[in-house]
């Protein structure tokens, strides 16, 4: 069985092949510049002896998502790119979906009444599902009412939060009027790496304690409980919780008014203010990019050095916060391109949670990067830490090919 699997945000369209005979990506690639006929591209790696295959040099008007589409059929189907002989071969669509609000817990074949929850939650994830919505729509038209397309959402993981975990403290009116709480976000994420954990230590999930650290330009924690979420770090919007690439975080919302009245600021430049100017960027001014960042301070930046001890600081606190929550923690997990990636953030935070008993092997989590996995505590950590490669694709692609399989019973 083959699935194609769909990122579709507001201007690009990400893709991959999968066959889940072998769970091995047979092709992948973006669409970008969606929408921007004249800066329009795509861009294709062919997975054959790790060779790269380039669809096409120049760009490619792609007025909207339809288009786009049009463009990875024809990169999957022709050419120097091409690994399937039709569509036909393709047996299912799975689309990532950033919210699912109240509506969805789970996974979803998608039929029109889908369609309309989705539409329905737009206000709370105006630029994510607004483009999922574009994605499904054209990826329907492509494909055809027979082959079926399925919803995973990023918050459905965290569903089982507790009410006193996901309510903010604000009048209940606006809970019941609009959902406003927290839902957390990269749960696709959280989910695949506390299943690989729990199968990495040889025991049911359901008897573990669990903290997972996705780490990335966009960064979450999540406590996971014997399978379930009790808390996660991502509020209402990825915007809360950890110090970000771009993103502020927590914050008092005070800060927010005050800087807004003094700078007259409307709520769409304050918006862009803490998503895309703040974070690991507004406190360094250099850069969102981890790499930079620290080799800025190697260098002795001293805005860069606060930055990232700043990310340090939230994440360690976050981790303290969770193992109260769930009583104890048997595993943590770094996950995410610099979870995965900085060896060195791993071992400092490690260092800071000693009240902990935890005990890392340094020169082994040294090795762990670009895509290596495994266990960086020692034998007589009280606490297994992990550093395992995330693969929210592959999530979306079980979860898809579980869907279709149980249409045929």
């Amino acid at each position: 069985m083959k699935i194609l699997v769909i990122n579709a945000g507001s201007s690009s369209l990400k893709y991959q092949l999968i066959d889940m005979e072998t769970e091995h990506v047979i092709a992948k690639g973006i669409c970008e510049s969606v929408g921007t006929p004249d800066k329009s591209c795509i861009s294709y790696t062919h997975y054959v002896d790790g060779k790269e295959v380039k669809v096409k040099d120049e760009l490619v008007p792609m007025a909207d998502h339809t288009a786009a589409f049009n463009e990875v059929k024809a990169a999957l189907t022709e050419g120097d790119s091409k690994v399937i002989e039709d569509l036909s071969e393709i047996a299912a669509v799975g689309h990532r979906v950033v919210q699912g609000g109240n509506l969805f817990n789970k996974s979803v074949l998608i039929d029109q009444s889908v369609l309309d929850g989705i539409q329905s939650l737009c206000d709370l994830a105006p630029l994510h599902n607004a483009a999922h919505l574009q994605g499904m729509k054209a990826s329907i038209a492509l494909f055809g009412p027979d082959v079926p397309q399925v919803a995973v959402f990023d918050n459905a993981f965290h569903s089982t939060m507790p009410p006193e975990a996901y309510m903010f403290a604000l009048p209940y009116e606006y809970y019941e009027k609009y959902g406003v709480r927290k839902y957390g976000f990269h749960g696709t994420s959280h989910r695949f790496v506390s299943a690989l954990c729990a199968e990495t230590m040889g025991k049911p999930i359901e008897d573990l304690k669990i903290i997972t650290c996705h780490l990335g330009n966009g960064s979450s924690l999540a406590a996971v409980k014997y399978g379930k979420v009790v808390d996660t770090s991502m509020g209402l919007t990825p915007l809360d919780g950890e110090v970000m690439g771009t993103r502020c975080g927590a914050i008092d919302a005070s800060a927010v008014l005050y800087i807004m009245k003094k700078e007259h600021k409307t709520p769409e430049e304050m918006d862009t203010l803490l998503n895309k100017k703040s974070g690991v960027f507004g406190v360094s001014g250099l850069s969102f990019d981890d790499r930079d960042i620290k080799k800025a301070a190697a260098e002795g930046n001293d805005r860069a050095k606060l930055a990232r001890d700043m990310q340090i600081y939230r994440i360690i606190k976050h981790i303290g916060s969770y193992v109260a929550a769930m009583d104890g923690v048997d595993a943590i997990v770094f996950t995410g391109g610099i979870g995965e990636n900085a060896d060195d953030m791993r071992a400092t935070v490690c260092d800071k949670l000693s009240y902990l008993g935890i005990e890392i092997d340094k020169p082994f989590n040294a090795t762990l990067v670009k895509g290596k996995g495994g266990e960086i505590s020692t034998k007589n950590s009280k606490v297994r830490v992990f550093v395992l490669p995330t693969n929210e694709e592959l999530l979306i692609a079980r979860d898809t090919r579980d869907i279709v399989n149980s249409l045929k019973k």
